[in-house]
């Protein structure tokens, strides 16, 4: 019986000398004692912005959707009405969603994009309210893509290529009526071939 209460003082005073200890541990919704993110850190996907046209880069192309291993994206298109006056891209993202709930973080949309419109990340955090809380839509994912561009100072791997202001030749102009005679030609060209 001695014993017993013995050992019940000697834990009690492990527990009171622990308990005037500072904590190990940050209460985790604090700011301030959050650990600094790397830049290669990789989160969830995030569309990216052209500065230059204030339009996204994405064209709507569909490739990281169908590559996608879980199928968490979805995504529609429209025509571009700065086409070809003002932007190269003929088409634009009309509706952009992920489900951030089955996405693995495998970067692979990432590595598919030819337009450099997808970016992984920073954002990491799930924890939500909502039942669908964890969709993220085209203005939350575009959203994330200007902070991380803006924190990682995030430049596009092919900036000539995917570059969304017109290329004019010195000496020549493009008007709205030379593109849709182009585009009236390549359609006539492409009916007399099937």
């Amino acid at each position: 019986m001695i014993g017993d209460i013995i050992g019940f003082i000697g834990g009690l005073a492990v527990t009171l000398k622990s308990t005037w200890r500072e904590s190990v541990t940050a209460e985790y919704p604090e700011p301030d004692k959050r650990l600094n993110l790397e830049d290669r850190y990789m989160g969830f996907p995030a569309l990216t912005w052209d500065v230059e046209v204030e339009e996204p880069y994405c064209t709507g192309c569909m490739v990281c959707i169908r590559e996608c291993p879980t199928q968490c994206m979805t995504a529609e298109m429209k025509d571009n009405p700065l086409y070809p006056v003002e932007s190269r891209r003929r088409k634009i993202v009309d509706t952009f969603e992920i489900n951030l709930g089955r996405c693995i973080v495998c970067g692979i949309c990432v590595d598919v994009c030819n337009f450099d419109a997808i970016e992984m990340s920073h954002e990491h955090e799930l924890s939500k309210y909502e039942r669908n809380g964890n969709r993220a839509d085209l203005q939350s994912l575009i959203t994330m893509g200007r902070d991380y561009q803006r924190k990682v100072g995030w430049a596009p791997r092919n900036p000539e290529k995917n570059r969304g202001i017109p290329q004019v030749e010195e000496g020549s102009s493009l008007s709205l009526n030379d593109a849709e005679a182009t585009d009236s030609r390549s359609g006539e060209s492409m009916e007399g071939k099937e």
